[in-house]
């Protein structure tokens, strides 16, 4: 019996630390170009059919946008799909919902991917009590900056 709950724990702790540097890359891909081509290379090589991950990599997809010369109209339809596409296969995903949610805000309007604001903030927020407090932690440290959510909202994330 302890050495299944040990083989679960382990396999638990394996998928999740492949979350965290795409956690931490994607906080800090917006602060420059560096940091958005840095994050963009490590969801690139990062694997895995987690869906979260899949969020991640899809959300690179749509900053390729950012740093790209041509074409950005295309990559960033692109990556849209792909995000939506695992959103639809995964709607109870929150940490889905934080991505989809950060790029909706810090998209330009005119690119007129910002459809899902209000119910992605709705879903955050009634959901948060029930996640680890790892990702709780994350999500607070998003609300800190979100430009959508309120700083009365961001009070009630405790």
């Amino acid at each position: 019996m302890k050495l299944i709950f040990s083989l679960l724990t382990a396999l638990f702790l394996f998928f999740q630390s492949g979350l965290e540097p795409l956690r931490n890359g994607y906080a800090k891909a917006n602060s420059s170009n560096a940091s958005t081509e840095a994050f963009i290379a490590l969801a690139e090589k990062t694997s895995g059919s987690d869906p979260v991950i899949q969020g991640y990599k899809a959300a690179a997809q749509i900053m390729k946008a950012k740093v790209a010369k041509t074409n950005r109209k295309a990559i960033v339809k692109s990556g849209a799909t792909s995000l939506e596409s695992v959103i639809k296969a995964h709607p109870s995903d929150i940490e889905l919902r934080v991505i989809r949610l950060s790029i909706q805000e810090n998209i330009p309007k005119i690119v007129g991917y910002r459809g899902s604001l209000k119910e992605d903030k709705t879903y955050i927020l009634n959901n948060y009590g029930k996640q680890s407090a790892a990702l709780k932690n994350y999500i607070k440290r998003f609300a800190a900056q979100s430009k959508t959510i309120t700083p009365q909202e961001r009070a009630a994330l405790k």
